[in-house]
């Protein structure tokens, strides 16, 4: 039986085969990667993150949360039915690294941030099953207990500046950090809840409190 073309011509010849693979592959790449460059982002309306988002964003990152919460909603209808509208690539314009996710144990938390009450997270994250039955999170309880360092949080900020994030040279770290800590302690008082301003369960919960909230009211009118 006569030997096809393609045999012939490309697959008997490794040499030439492996080059226009690796041309058609280059090629595939560019056309995908090439205007996410080229394009810049509009970054109107998101905002970054506070130092305390920061760190709770950090213990996120600690604790390895994004091996059971994805952070993309994408743009398939029982998506955004259950967990909102879906996400554009300007919400993800100061996370660094981005925290996408790989797969979903437990729900998306893209459009997580004012959904629930600061009192939920706090007791959510002390027992899951009692904001969630039959929920297997495992408790994060080290949280209420440890506290968190601003000079760890101004390390941080500084590297995020670095990398293109808008804050300001003379940003008083520590101060923000109360203040907005401040605002969450009253709240979760207000739910009966004690707790000092500077526990890492406060920054925690500014961190969910800030995830997709911009994206949620930029694009709440929109499919």
């Amino acid at each position: 039986m006569a030997e096809s073309w393609h045999r012939t011509a490309l697959e008997h010849r490794s040499a030439l085969f492996a080059g226009l693979t690796t041309v058609a592959i280059s090629i595939g790449g560019i056309v995908e990667i090439a205007p996410m460059f080229m394009t810049p982002l509009d970054t109107t309306g998101i905002t970054p993150y506070t130092p305390l988002e920061v760190a709770g964003r950090d213990i996120y990152i600690r604790e390895g949360c994004y091996n059971c919460h994805s952070q993309m909603v994408r743009p398939l209808h029982a998506e955004t039915l259950r967990y909102g509208t879906w996400s554009r690539a300007n919400e993800y314009a100061f996370d660094r690294p981005f925290q996408l996710g790989s797969r979903r144990i437990g729900p998306d938390l893209m459009r997580v941030g004012g959904k629930y009450p600061d009192a939920w997270h706090f007791e959510h994250m002390r027992d899951p099953r009692s904001t969630s039955p039959g929920s297997i999170m495992p408790s994060y309880s080290w949280l209420h207990e440890n506290r968190v360092d601003p000079a760890d949080v101004q390390a941080s900020v500084n590297a995020l500046r670095t990398l293109g994030s808008p804050y300001p040279a003379d940003l008083d770290v520590a101060a923000a950090m109360a203040t907005q800590a401040a605002g969450i302690t009253t709240r979760l008082a207000s739910a009966k809840i004690q707790t000092d301003p500077d526990r890492e369960i406060v920054a925690m919960i500014a961190y969910l409190q800030h995830m997709g909230l911009d994206g949620k009211n930029l694009y709440k009118d929109q499919p």
